[in-house]
């Protein structure tokens, strides 16, 4: 398997997030694609290639062009304005009852373009943001020149951003780019596996009308759990997309790895039953059970299963790195998922035979 990174991603390093009425260290920061680098190095674990370079227009096919036009000024208009000491967060937002509009103020336009505050901007992040997405493109390519599988190491991660939204460390939503992509060079249908803990609202409102791409997501019930207000059972896709959209929330503190495994063969049936010729997975690990800011229980182990589940589709499949913050184990997790995929030799012969055959 080819591991796609770049060390641009490390630009983008905000220094802190509010979390619990507090301002605190960002759990999201560049040492945790050095953790899953550093792992897949010590194991041997595939060939780390290098990222290509795209035009926007990959990202405007999911992205508002306002949207990517204020992440690549944002800065600018920041440091002008304030200086380069602080970094760039929202802090007012166009809620009930007030316009929908984008101001001149930057302070305005980081709310517009928000729906939370873990979204900081420093002088390196777009160049990091734009890379993420080229990573995953590269990821993209590799699959359509036949490929079995690829894992882009993106960073910032991306499943929370939506067409005009950033929110939970995410800005652009590169598996959504690469879903896109795909479909872009041919393939009819793509299904979107996103395991993360946080359910992806962003990479499902991006889809949610379409009946081209299948969103099937694991998470912890947003009853309870960030994002709250998207990711409940009864969201099924409206419109063309209509019963192409499946959330199987899970109570808090899901300890069982049988429930988990319950509920991954019901996204792979749903995957084999909607015909994608391709998968993209949100491969978020913060569902393991050290995890700082989720409440799952799963062991290391038990993420090899998980990568044998996902494999057994018999399907070419893009892994996107998204979220996942208990640092000692997240290289470890991240490679056991891979390495769990790339071990089923009776799968992998039947993929190669029918890849000749095709």
């Amino acid at each position: 398997m080819k591991i796609v990174y770049s060390d641009d991603q490390r630009l983008h390093a905000p220094r802190y997030q509010m979390s619990a009425g507090d301002m605190s260290p960002c759990f999201e920061k560049p040492s945790r694609a050095d953790m899953v680098l550093e792992r897949v190095r010590s194991q041997n674990f595939g060939e780390v290639v290098g990222v290509q370079r795209y035009s926007l227009d990959h990202i405007t096919r999911v992205h508002s062009e306002s949207y990517v036009n204020f992440l690549q000024n944002c800065w600018c208009l920041w440091e002008k304005k304030f200086g380069p000491e602080k970094d760039a967060m929202p802090e007012v937002f166009p809620h009930r009852g007030m316009r929908q509009y984008e101001p001149e103020s930057i302070e305005a336009k980081l709310g517009y373009y928000a729906f939370d505050v873990c979204v900081g901007i420093t002088s390196g992040s777009w160049t990091a943001i734009k890379t993420a997405a080229d990573v995953a493109l590269t990821g993209v390519d590799i699959i359509a020149d036949g490929e079995r599988s690829a894992f882009s190491l993106c960073r910032p991660p991306g499943h929370h951003a939506s067409e005009d939204l950033m929110g939970g460390y995410c800005y652009i939503n590169n598996a959504a780019v690469a879903a896109q992509a795909l479909r872009d060079k041919g393939f009819n249908k793509v299904a979107i596996l996103d395991v993360d803990y946080h359910h992806g609202n962003g990479t499902q409102s991006i889809f949610y009308a379409r009946d081209d791409i299948y969103f099937a997501s694991i998470h912890g019930d947003p009853e309870h759990e960030y994002p709250y207000y998207l990711g409940y059972a009864d969201e099924t896709g409206e419109a063309a997309g209509a019963g192409y959209n499946l959330n199987l929330p899970l109570p808090l503190g899901t300890t069982d790895w049988g429930n988990y495994k319950e509920a991954l063969n019901q996204c792979m049936q749903a995957i084999k039953d909607f015909g994608a010729d391709v998968i993209v997975v949100s491969l978020g690990l913060d569902t393991f059970e050290n995890d700082p800011i989720s409440s799952f229980k799963i062991r290391s182990d038990e993420f090899f299963e998980m990568g044998a589940l996902i494999e057994a589709a018999v399907l070419p499949t893009l892994f996107v790195f998204e979220g996942g913050y208990g640092l000692e184990a997240l290289g470890v997790n991240a490679v056991n998922v891979l390495q769990g995929f790339e071990r089923s030799p009776s799968t992998r012969r039947e993929f190669c035979s029918r890849s000749r055959s095709g």
